[in-house]
Order: C-alpha cells, then structure tokens, then sequence
C-alpha cells in the first residue's frame, strides 16, 4: 500500500496534468474556433495575415485525419491492436455521407434524373438499388455513417478477438479486408460509382459546398467533432475501462487469468474506433468534394499508424499531432517533390521506430525533464 506521501505525490502530478490537459485544449479550441475564422473572415484579403479559402479546406482535412488518427490511438495505442484497416471504416463513413449529397442533387444532374444518380443513369440502371433507399435524408445518413462502420467492426472483431487472433496476424486479416473492399467497391455492380466513385456534390443540407460561408461551416463542425471525440476517448483512458485497455495490452493472459474479458474489451474499443473513423470520413468527403475505392487503399491505413507512431502512441494528443505534422509534411513535400514522399514516409517511419518509439510527444517530456535536471546539477556545482 502506497504511503500517504506518495499518494499525495501522485494526486498532484495528476492535478497538474489535467490542468496543463485542460489548458491545451483551451487553446487549441481558441485557435481552431477564434483565430483561424477570424483570420479568413475579418482579416482583408490583401493582409499578409489573411487565411485564404483554400487553407481553411485544408486544416479541415487535417482535422478530420486528426479524428481518424485519434480512433487509431484508441484502438492501438491504448488497447494494443494494430489495425491496418482504418481506413475502410474512414471510407465507408465518407460514403453513406457521399450517398445523401448523391441524392441531393435531384434534377440538377447531368441527366436530369430525379431518381437515379448521373453514374447509374450512364450505367442504364433501371431502378435506385435498396440499399440506396433512406439516403434522400439526411438523418438515415447520419445513423449510417455510425452504423455501418459499425457493424462491420463489431462482426469482424468478434470473429477474430473469439478466435484470439492477436499480433501481426491480425494487422495482416484487417489490411486483407480493407483491399477485398477496395476490390469490391471497384466494380461498377456494386452500385457505388465504380472507379470514379461519388462526385459532383451540389449542396449539404441545402447550403452550396461552393460558398466560403459553407467550407467555414465544415471547418468548424470538424473542429467542434475532433474536440468531442478527444473528450470521449479522454474519458474512456481515464476510467476503469481504461486501465483493463491497457493491462489487455500490456498483459493479456494475466487479464484473463483475472476473470476479465480481453474479447469484450477489444470488441467495444474496436467498434467505438470504427465509429469515430466513419464519423472522420463523413466530414471529409464534403470538404474534398469527392470518395472514390482508392480510399479504401492499404497505404492509407498505413499512413495512419505512422501518423500515431510519429506523435507518440498511447497518448491522444499525440495522435493530433502525429496527424498534423505528416500531413503537412506531405502537403509541402508533394508540391516540392512529389516522388519523394513515398521514400520520405518509409524513411520517417524507421526514423521513430528506431530513434524516437515515443514519438514527438516522448521527445518534448524528454527535453523538459533535462530541462528539469539541469537547474539540480548546476546547483551541485556551485
């Protein structure tokens, strides 16, 4: 049993954090929900401080992959399942969301075809498929993009967290399910707009996609998502659950042997996960404008493990950070040198697993506790 010192010790370290927690996300909510509209809407266009449209899209991609990344970090970092699947979860929230702006479209289509998209007017489809149905509302959507990612999850979790398919194996049946998706949705049967997949989005809820108000609507509706899902996933970390995530990844067995369910455990956390990745690929697709089978690409749920890896796995915030930092990394260096940044992906990831396996947010605890140790050795000295 822990002295009271000790205990006293330990309850002021956690006051501290929370509150250093707390303040960040005070000032990331002021910067995402104050500065960043200020600076597009008040600041004149010919101000050096004037934040085009364009970056506002942007930082809105960021923010939805920061959500993605953060579902990843859930799953992964606190729960130890690495899954090269993400992404599939990501696209298919994006979508159930591109099925409703589809439908939105009515007769302003190409073919004028109030009933059927242009893709399927183009492909003589006769009739709108049955699981297209529902989709002419917005709410059946966004039950959807919750649901289905979902589902799939929580099918595909109990049949391999029952089977205790744990480790690389796991990470290699979940890269197979996203690509025979990927497959899949490539077929032009499958009623999904084939290669092209769904584009030519007019409007959301009835405000048009191509108004700077409307982009700064998305923006901040995916700053406000990325702050609750942080909120959630802070609050399952820090209660009971929480600490059965981490003691099933760290020690499995022992959690077993102590009468608890790694399965329930695993399956909950995974499914919660998927959710949150469909929630991320919801609010992306209308900031892009379009979601194709190419989303369902393995890269891409490799590109969001080295996201979590580079931030610090285990951490949350590192997750946004991880998210954040490559993503901009590849923004610059695909419009500097686009063939390198395959190269320079692969090179970062060795780079953390070798030189920083805490990522960004181990490297700045490191330097503050040198920080920390210096004033110390400098009085010995003295």
């Amino acid at each position: 049993m822990r002295s009271l010192p000790t205990r006293f010790l330990s309850a002021r370290f956690l006051a501290t954090h929370d509150r250093r927690l707390w303040l960040g996300l005070g000032a990331g909510a002021v910067l995402f929900l104050v500065v960043v509209p200020l600076l597009n809407l008040a600041v004149p266009a010919g101000s050096p401080l004037h934040l085009p449209n364009y970056m506002v899209t942007l930082l809105g991609k960021y923010l939805c992959y920061a959500i993605l990344a953060l579902a990843m970090d859930l799953v992964w970092g606190y729960c130890g399942v690495l899954s090269l699947g993400h992404g599939a979860f990501f696209a298919l929230g994006g979508y159930c969301m591109g099925m409703t702006m589809m439908r939105a479209i009515g007769t302003r289509g190409v073919y004028g075809n109030a009933n059927l998209p242009d893709f399927m007017v183009f492909l003589n489809w006769q009739e709108l498929p049955w699981y297209w149905l529902g989709f002419d509302q917005f709410w059946f959507a966004a039950v959807m993009v919750l649901l289905v990612p979902g589902a799939l999850a929580f099918v595909f979790g109990w049949l391999a967290f029952r089977s205790r398919i744990t480790g690389v194996y796991l990470s290699i049946i979940t890269q197979a399910m996203t690509y025979a998706l990927m497959l899949a949705f490539f077929r032009n049967e499958m009623g999904f707009g084939g290669n092209n997949g769904l584009t030519d989005f007019k409007d959301i809820l009835g405000f048009d996609l191509a108004r700077p108000a409307t982009k700064m609507g998305l923006y901040l509706a995916s700053a406000v998502a990325l702050g609750l899902a942080f909120l959630l996933a802070r609050f399952i970390v820090a209660s009971k659950l929480g600490r059965v995530m981490m003691a099933v990844r760290d020690a499995e067995s022992r959690v077993r042997f102590l009468g608890y369910s790694p399965t329930g455990v695993k399956l909950f956390v995974f499914t919660l996960s998927a959710m949150l990745a469909g929630v991320a690929g919801a609010l992306y697709v209308p900031q892009v404008g379009i979601i194709n089978p190419s989303e369902f690409s393995p890269a891409n749920s490799i590109e969001i493990a080295i996201w979590v890896a580079v931030g610090g796995r285990g951490t949350l915030v590192g997750a946004i950070l991880g998210a954040f930092a490559v993503n901009g990394a590849k923004t610059w260096l695909t419009g500097a040198a686009p063939e390198l940044w395959l190269f320079a992906l692969g090179a970062l990831f060795i780079a953390v697993t070798l030189g920083m396996p805490k990522g960004l947010v181990g490297l700045w605890a490191q330097a503050r506790a040198r920080l920390a140790k210096r004033p110390v050795k400098e009085a010995k000295h003295a």
